[in-house]
């Protein structure tokens, strides 16, 4: 009989320890592809001037689900529109509703050629939800400072075209503005689109 009970006993001490164990795996965060920036950039914050011309800020675009943030410039050779088309693709695998609360930022780096209506024209080729930014040297200066990345502008040639030097990563940010990850060049469209649905379960914006 006692050992009877004893059975009974481990066999309700294994389901509570099953159950734990499914339940923490519930609760766990989302593994992600991208870098975990989580506490380590500050968050969104800047000044600078949209592609209509008009003076923004971090909360003209309160509201979004999510927001993604890449430095680049529209006379960029390869990798801006590839990590633009990149990005557009991923948003696509995303319902409708929810990728219409997604915001990309494109910020130019590239003030003396990047007018507004450039930036338009641009960032049109990619999709409604890729806004250009861009602003005065200072202000991208601090910008970049404060996302630790640089950027630099080599020599003109005969022609008086010159390249610049820029990150290459996706910065995502939550709905409050708060960094969360690091996207590098590596991450396929597949895996960006599982890390902003990781993201947006996590904060309960999925």
């Amino acid at each position: 009989m006692n050992a009877m009970f004893r059975c009974k006993q481990c066999i309700l001490s294994f389901l509570l320890v099953l159950l734990l164990a499914m339940v923490a795996g519930c609760s766990s965060p989302p593994e992600y592809t991208a870098h975990d920036i989580t506490n380590v950039l500050p968050d969104l914050r800047f000044e600078l001037t949209d592609e209509n011309g008009h003076e923004v800020d971090e909360s003209d675009y309160d509201g979004a689900r999510a927001t993604l943030l890449y430095f680049g410039y529209t006379n960029c050779p390869d990798i801006c529109p590839m990590t633009l088309a990149r990005i557009s693709r991923a948003l696509a695998d995303l319902d409708d509703d929810v990728r219409d609360d997604i915001n990309v930022l494109f910020v130019s780096v590239d003030p003396d050629r990047d007018t507004p209506e450039k930036l338009q024209q641009y960032t049109a080729h990619f999709g409604p939800q890729i806004i250009g930014l861009t602003g005065t040297r200072d202000e991208l200066t601090e910008f970049t400072h404060k996302m630790r990345v640089t950027y630099g502008y080599g020599e003109p040639n005969e022609r008086g075209y010159y390249e610049v030097s820029h990150s290459s990563a996706i910065f995502i940010f939550d709905h409050e503005g708060k960094a969360r990850l690091l996207a590098n060049q590596h991450e396929t469209v597949d895996e960006l689109t599982q890390d902003i649905r990781g993201l947006l379960r996590q904060t309960g914006q999925g």
